[in-house]
């Protein structure tokens, strides 16, 4: 067998692998079980996550993306304003690393938060148009 070829043959794969990147789910905020996510292409070294926590303490808070491993699986507090003690919110982010593993919300859950969506939206708007 022609080594040259065998090489050429490696030669490409070293590249392909070296050049691969991770398409992950990005949400920069939701609330509860809405999340609006797009994707995106995460820079080399980062992993998909999902990230779960709570806003002031009662409200839940969502985010996906990409992110570096060495940030991965950890609880950080958010303080506002940065220097203060005052945490904002708390999240957990917890990665994953194969293509799209950080699951989008699923059409049921949309579906189910368009109606709360619909009837918000059209109180706001009543109330604009009524005072």
């Amino acid at each position: 067998m022609n080594h040259g070829i065998i090489l050429r043959v490696l030669a490409v794969g070293v590249c392909v692998a070296i050049g691969h990147t991770l398409q992950c789910y990005k949400c920069d905020i939701g609330f509860g079980d809405m999340c609006l996510t797009s994707e995106i292409t995460c820079p080399s070294g980062e992993v998909c996550y999902s990230g779960n926590g709570k806003a002031v303490g009662l409200l839940d808070i969502k985010m996906k993306g990409c992110l570096a491993t060495a940030k991965c699986n950890m609880t950080h507090d958010v303080n506002f304003p940065s220097s203060s003690n005052t945490t904002v919110y708390t999240m957990t982010k917890t990665c994953c690393d194969t293509n799209l593993c950080n699951s989008a919300p699923s059409l049921s859950s949309l579906s189910r938060m368009t109606p709360l969506a619909i009837a918000t939206f059209t109180t706001v708007l009543m109330v604009k148009v009524l005072v």
